[in-house]
Order: C-alpha cells, then sequence, then structure tokens
C-alpha cells in the first residue's frame, strides 16, 4: 500500500450533499481498507469553522487534508465531508474531515446540513473529535453547546496554540497521537463498540446511513440530543451490564447460592445491583431524561433478568429447607404425645411463617417480585408429607389393633373348636364380644388426636370389627377343611380307643365314638353370630348316627332326604361352611375309614372280657393234670427243658412282632415266605442282643419280667395309640403321624388239656421300612399279650 496515497485526502460527500461513491470506491481501493474485516477504526472531527480541525487531523494522523490560508482571513476551507487513511497507526483508521459549523456560507440553511453531516458522523464514526477554541467556551451557537451537552461524555484534550507555541503543540499532539493506537482494543478509545460492519461494506453502508439522514429534509429524525443521548446511554449501559457479570461479589454470591441458602442474600444482592444502577445514573445524567430513564428500564430489566435464577435457587434452597425442618419438628412433636391434627397445626402454621419471612428476605428492593406460587409449592409440599404420614400413622394404628385381635382371637378359637360341643360358638361369641369391647374402644381413642370427621372414625371401627369377625370366620372355614381330620383324632381320644381294656358293649361304644364325631361336624357346619338356635346337630344325629343314611339311599327318595340339599334352614348361606350333601359324604368316607379300627377295638375289648371272665372247670384242670402229668413231672425234673421252653417262646413271639408275620402273607404266601426268610437271620441277632443287653442290666428279676424289660423300656406308654385306618388304606396313609394304626393281639386258648401254652399273631406293620417293632404289655401279663406299632 502506498502511504501517501492513502493519506490523500478524498472527498466523500460534497458541499452539495451529494455522495461521491466513485471516489470513495477508488479511496477503500487504494488504501487497502476494504479488506481490513473488522479490524478497522473510524474517527471525525466535527466543531467551528476555521477552528484548525483539518490541522489537527494532518498533524495527528499524518493525513493531507486542505488546510485554511491565514493570510486570506477566516473563510470556508473544507466543504462537505473528506477521507483519508491515518499514517502509521494500527489498526486501519479512517479519518473523516467535516465541515465547520457556524459558517456565514451556508446562510440559513447552516444548521440542516451541520446537523445531518454531525447525525452522520456519529452514525458511523467510532470516535468523534470536538475541535473548539478556548474562548469559545460559554457561547451558545459559536461552542456548539446543543451538542456539547450530549456528546461531553468523551475525554477532553488542551492544546496549545499552533500558531503561538508550535513546539509544543506538536509535542501535545505526538501524546494524544499514541492514544489512538490499538483504539479497538478493550480499553481503548473504541473498545466498546458495538454491531461494526466488515470493512468491505462499509462503503455502501455509509451510503444508505446517508441516504436516510438526506431524506428528512424537515429533520423528523429525533433531535441531536436525543439522538446522541440514545447512543451514549446504550453505550452506558451496556458498560454497567458488563461490570456487573464481572462483578467479583455478584460471583462470589452467584457461587455460593448454588450450594445452599445464603444469609442475608436479599441485602447483598440489592446493594450489588443498586451499586451498578447508580453508576448509570451519574454517568448517563447529563443526557435527555426520557432517553436515560428508559435506558435504565431497559438496564434494570436486564440485570433483574440476570440476578433472576439466583434468586430462585435461593427460593428453592429455602422450600427444601423449610419442608426438611417440617418433617423434623412433627417427628418430634408427634413423640412428644401431642395430638396428630394439633401438631400438624401448629408445625405448619410456625414453619410457613418461617418461610414467609425467608423469601420477604430474599427478594430485593428493585424487583417486586412475587414468590406467592412457590409459597403454595411449600404449603403443598407440606400436605403432601402430612397427609403420608397420617396414612402411616393410621395404617400403623390399624396394624396394631388387628395384631391384637388376632392375637387375641385365633389360638382360643382353635382351642375352642378342638373341644367342640354344644357351646362352642355361644363361647366364641362371648370371646369376639369380650375382645372386641376392649381393643375398638383404645383404637377409637386413639383416632381422636387425628380430629377426624365421626362418620370416618366410626367406618374404620366398623372395618375393624368386621376384620375380627374375618379372624373368627376365617378359623372356622380352615377347620372346616380339615373336620374328617378332625373326627379321626377325636375317635382316637375315645375311650374305646385309648382304653382297649375296659368292658363295654359293642353297640354302645361304637354309638359313642359316633355322636363325637358328629357333634364336632355339627359345630363346623355353619358360622353362628346369633344366639337362634339351628336344627344341624339333630339332623345329623337323626340322620347319620341311626344309620338311616344307607337304608334311606336304597329305600327312599332323594327329596325325603333332609341331607339333599346345599343350604341348612334357617342358616345363611354365607354362613354355611359345609353344606348338608357335604356333610353326608364325610360321614360315609368317616365311616369307611374308621370303621376298621372301631371294629378291632371292640373285638379286644370283648376278647379281654373272655380271657379275664373266669378259670377254666374243674375237671378240665383235672385232665390236664392227669394227662400231663409225665410231661410235667419231666419239666420238674429237669429244669433247663422249662427255661428253654419259656425262651424259645419269647423268641418266638418277638420274631412274630418284629416280622410282622401277617403284613408279609398280605401278597401271597410265596412272597410272605421268601420276604419273612430273607429278614429271619438279622431279626434274630437284633433280638438275641436286646435280650443279652436287658439280662445284664436286670440281674436278679423274674425271668418273665427280664424277658419282656426290652419291650417296656422300647414302649413306656401303658395307653395304645389308636388305629384309624380301615384294611383297604393304602401304605402312604399308615406314614400320618397323627393317625397310628392299632392292632391288638388275638389270644388263642387252646382247647387241649395237655397244653398250658399260648399261641400269640403278630399285630400290623405301621411301616414299609421294617424296622423292629415296639412292644408294650397289657396290664394282664399273665393271661393275654398285645403289641403296639
Amino acid at each position: 500500500m502506498d502511504e501517501a496515497a492513502a493519506a490523500e485526502a478524498v472527498q466523500l460527500i460534497d458541499g452539495e450533499g451529494e455522495f461521491a461513491a466513485d471516489s470513495a470506491e477508488r479511496f477503500m481501493a487504494a488504501a487497502g481498507v476494504a479488506g481490513c474485516g473488522l479490524s478497522y477504526a473510524v474517527v471525525s472531527i466535527m466543531g467551528p469553522q476555521s477552528s484548525g480541525k483539518s490541522t489537527l487531523l494532518n498533524q495527528l494522523f499524518g493525513t493531507n487534508f486542505r488546510e485554511m490560508d491565514a493570510f486570506r482571513g477566516r473563510s470556508q476551507t473544507t466543504k462537505g465531508i473528506w477521507i483519508a487513511r491515518c499514517v502509521g497507526v494500527e489498526p486501519c483508521t479512517v479519518v473523516m474531515d467535516l465541515e465547520g459549523t457556524d459558517g456565514r456560507e451556508r446562510g440559513e440553511d447552516d444548521t440542516a446540513f451541520e446537523k445531518q453531516s454531525s447525525l452522520f458522523a456519529l452514525a458511523i464514526s467510532d470516535i468523534v473529535l470536538i475541535n473548539m477554541w478556548c474562548h469559545d467556551i460559554g457561547r451558545e451557537q459559536a461552542a456548539n453547546k446543543p451538542l456539547l451537552k450530549t456528546v461531553f461524555q468523551v475525554q477532553v484534550t488542551a492544546l496549545p496554540s499552533f500558531e503561538e507555541k508550535e513546539e509544543q503543540f506538536r509535542e501535545q499532539v505526538q501524546q494524544l497521537r499514541q492514544r489512538f493506537s490499538n483504539s479497538i482494543a478493550p480499553g481503548g478509545l473504541a473498545g466498546d463498540r458495538r454491531g461494526v460492519v466488515p470493512a468491505s461494506g462499509f462503503l455502501f453502508s455509509s451510503q444508505q446511513i446517508w441516504k436516510v439522514i438526506q431524506e428528512n429534509k424537515d429533520l423528523d429524525l429525533p433531535a441531536h440530543k436525543v439522538m446522541v443521548a440514545t447512543v451514549r446511554c446504550d453505550e452506558i449501559a451496556h458498560e454497567k451490564f458488563s461490570c456487573l457479570t464481572s462483578d467479583a461479589e455478584w460471583m462470589e454470591l452467584e457461587s455460593d447460592v448454588q450450594s445452599g441458602p445464603v444469609p442475608g442474600f436479599g441485602k447483598k444482592l440489592g446493594y450489588i445491583v443498586d451499586v451498578h444502577m447508580q453508576e448509570y445514573d451519574k454517568e448517563a445524567i447529563y443526557f435527555d431524561e426520557a432517553v436515560r430513564t428508559a435506558k435504565r428500564q431497559l438496564l434494570k430489566s436486564r440485570v433483574l433478568n440476570l440476578v433472576q435464577p439466583a434468586f430462585q435457587k435461593m427460593l428453592a434452597h429455602l422450600r427444601t429447607r423449610a419442608l426438611e425442618k417440617y418433617k423434623t419438628e412433627l417427628n418430634l412433636t408427634l413423640e412428644s404425645g401431642k395430638g396428630f391434627a394439633a401438631a400438624v397445626r401448629d408445625t405448619t402454621e410456625s414453619n410457613l411463617n418461617e418461610f414467609d419471612q425467608g423469601c420477604a428476605d430474599a427478594v430485593i428492593e428493585q424487583a417486586d417480585w412475587d414468590y406467592s406460587k412457590i409459597l403454595e409449592k411449600v404449603r403443598r409440599d407440606v400436605e403432601d408429607h402430612t397427609l403420608s404420614i397420617r396414612e402411616g400413622k393410621l395404617s400403623e394404628l390399624t396394624n396394631h389393633a388387628k395384631e391384637k385381635l388376632r392375637k387375641a382371637l385365633v389360638e382360643p378359637v382353635e382351642s375352642l373348636f378342638d373341644a367342640a360341643g354344644p357351646s362352642t360358638w355361644a363361647s366364641i361369641r362371648n370371646l369376639f364380644k369380650r375382645e372386641t369391647e376392649a381393643i375398638l374402644p383404645e383404637f377409637q381413642k386413639n383416632l381422636a388426636g387425628f380430629e377426624m370427621e365421626s362418620a370416618t372414625s366410626e367406618g374404620m371401627v366398623s372395618k375393624l370389627r368386621d376384620y375380627a369377625r374375618s379372624i373368627v370366620e376365617n378359623k372356622a372355614k380352615e377347620e372346616a377343611g380339615k373336620v374328617l381330620m378332625h373326627m379321626k383324632e377325636r375317635l382316637a381320644k375315645s375311650s374305646i380307643i385309648r382304653s382297649p381294656y375296659r368292658s363295654i358293649s359293642r353297640t354302645s361304644d361304637k354309638v359313642a365314638c359316633h355322636c363325637q364325631a358328629l357333634k364336632l361336624l355339627s359345630v363346623l357346619a355353619a358360622i353362628r353370630w346369633d344366639e337362634k338356635p339351628d336344627k344341624i346337630e339333630k339332623i345329623l344325629t337323626s340322620t347319620l348316627l341311626d344309620g338311616s343314611v344307607t337304608s334311606k339311599s336304597k329305600g327312599a327318595s332323594a327329596s325325603s332326604d333332609p341331607l339333599a340339599s346345599t343350604t341348612w334352614e334357617e342358616v345363611s348361606p354365607k354362613y354355611t361352611l359345609i353344606t348338608p350333601s357335604q356333610c353326608k359324604s364325610l360321614w360315609k368316607q368317616f365311616k369307611a375309614e374308621t370303621e376298621f379300627a372301631i371294629t378291632q377295638a371292640v373285638s379286644t375289648q370283648q376278647a379281654h372280657k373272655r380271657g379275664n371272665g373266669r378259670l377254666p372247670p374243674p375237671w378240665a384242670m383235672v385232665a390236664i393234670a392227669v394227662l400231663g402229668f409225665n410231661e410235667i413231672m419231666t419239666l420238674l425234673r429237669n429244669p433247663i427243658y422249662l427255661f428253654l421252653l419259656f425262651v424259645g417262646y419269647l423268641l418266638v413271639k418277638a420274631l412274630a412282632v418284629q416280622l410282622d408275620i401277617n403284613r408279609e402273607f398280605q401278597n401271597g404266601v410265596v412272597p410272605g415266605i421268601i420276604s419273612v426268610t430273607a429278614k429271619l437271620i438279622p431279626t434274630l441277632q437284633n433280638i438275641l442282643n436286646k435280650v443279652a443287653t436287658e439280662q445284664q442290666q436286670q440281674q436278679g428279676h423274674h425271668q418273665d419280667a427280664a424277658a419282656e424289660a426290652p419291650q417296656q423300656q422300647q414302649q413306656p406308654q401303658p395307653q395304645p395309640p389308636p388305629l384309624l385306618l380301615s384294611p383297604r388304606s393304602p401304605m402312604s396313609e399308615l406314614r400320618r403321624p397323627l393317625h397310628m394304626p392299632f392292632s391288638p393281639v388275638r389270644k388263642a386258648v387252646s382247647p387241649s388239656p395237655s397244653s398250658s401254652s399260648s399261641t400269640v399273631t403278630s399285630p400290623r406293620n405301621a411301616g414299609e421300612d421294617q424296622k423292629p417293632r415296639q412292644m408294650v404289655q397289657p396290664d394282664n401279663e399273665s393271661n393275654n399279650a398285645y403289641s403296639i406299632v
């Protein structure tokens, strides 16, 4: 680039106001401005005519503007607007020399072009210089006082007279020149400029701006001071906003509020905002009031938008803290024993008041922020938590009452069903009434602290009472589902099974067993909450106990059978546990599965009665003594024979019991022989080992007691367990722990008078593992031998 050509001044706008586009384009190309991008600055100078503007620019920037001829006197030297590039100043700086103001050449039209050119310079320039004589200060027009009032915020530099003190003038101009270096950098004279047009579009942009200004001949544009105030106030507002964003106190406050609530947040934030707003007011005080006020509102809006997120964050922290404090205080108040409703009321009021005060303290004076919405959110948070705690407390009270009812009813009701009898349901009703009257009033008293409506409280009590009824009903259903097992257990506890040696008739024993079972069946057939009597037991007794089920099924129609129904008279279907037809089926099954046990027990009683009834007749005893005299004498002369005979008898008896001969031969003779042969030797060894052990422990006892001691040690109970299964029951049923089979041993009395020995048959086996069997002897050891498996 040719510096001399660049410094050569070119007219941009002529004296008639025409934009010289061609010459301006040649200048842009020759000076190399078009390729500078955004790295350029525009400096313009304005001032009174013949005030030395062109001279100052030439001395300051090394340009070649035309200067006034002092010999010709004061006259218009610069017409229109001229442009040149500075020499030796970076970045690229374009200088505009404006026509002087207050000149006599333009006459009355002077102010129009003056304002147009001034507006044009302010619109496209980054830096505007106003040159004037010191002795002109104080004059209204000569000093451009209206202009100075609006733009006097740029810096002021006093220079000596060029004519009188040329050397000093040049020195100070050079010092001023240094301030234009790097003018667009941050902190430079034009460091805060905005909306820069790229250098390649500068000429077109300038032409369009001048066109707009020139077309407004009536000057409908804002007044000069309004226009300048608008630009300058914008710059001040932008500067103060930038200062706020980089303010250390603000950044620290913003950082602190992110991690938690900040004490005195509103005062601190209000002070920071107030400082920067006051700085704006201080710098914009000389500009048009309407403009600076409008720009202040915009600045305030931008500042509040900047700081409002921190305010919202502060409210969020206050909201979280208020909810947590409410939870803690509510728990402490409840633990102190205060009623739930009263605790909620007091705690809610105190915490909401504290939150409201915290929000008020966080608001700054410069803003009218409304925090009512977040206050409502906190109120909803408190209500939601209160509802959750309330439901939990009510659930806890209800579950506690249910647990007390369950413990008070389940086991007693189960015991009453175990001992079922005519007064079972009356006892259950009394138990139910006693326990509910003890527990439900306490529950209702606890509900008083919640201050709920009476209808709601009564409803909860009613539900709890229904729960207590359901406990009894469910237990009754459970026991009804196991009625057959309970009937068998009751048979097992009956006297005919537990005491097979007492003398009672066969018919009366069976009837007694069946009566006990029918009583249990009638109790579990239906739920009886009222005291109204029913005919269930009577119907069952008359229909089943008299054995009429079989006869009616053969000779009568189903309509005449009182059990041919699915409901009981005077009993609601929802309270029916076992229908009449189900009772009939259960009874048939019960009789089929227990008939064999009852028959065996009755037969044992009859055999015991016959065996213990009387001694053999005298003639039989004489015949035995006469015919067996030789054998008796042989035994008396050789006691070893008597001992061996007795030992053999015990051994055979033990083998028969352990091998369970009857069971082994149920599947046939050949399989029975094979099974007994395979088990004979191990069983014999086991018996001999036990006999030898017991002999050593019972030395000195009678031989009969010594032989039977192992059986007594293995089974100490005097009463045999009952047999509750019929001969048709499968082997898996024999493993039921509640139904271990019992088989009394039949005593066979030999009709031959020559022998006093007796044979004993083995009982049925209780399992399939073929383990050695336990034996228990009855009270009369001399006449009978029994075995309980």
